[in-house]
């Protein structure tokens, strides 16, 4: 496991989680609570994946 990509996808993926709750609330506030923590966790799974894969391995080959 590589540390760098790890101190990125951490707050991305914390960024992407607390942005999806406050639009989800916003603009769509009558949809359970559970469902929409449902929504939030899985927009910051799938955006730590993304992440982790698109965040380059090493920056010496540059």
């Amino acid at each position: 496991m590589n540390s760098k990509r790890f101190s990125v996808v951490i707050p991305v993926s914390i960024m992407v989680g607390l942005i999806a709750m406050w639009m989800l609330n916003k603009d769509f506030a009558e949809i359970d609570l559970s469902i929409r923590l449902l929504i939030a966790m899985g927009a910051t799974l799938l955006s730590g994946v993304i992440t982790y894969f698109l965040f380059p391995k090493g920056e010496g080959n540059q």
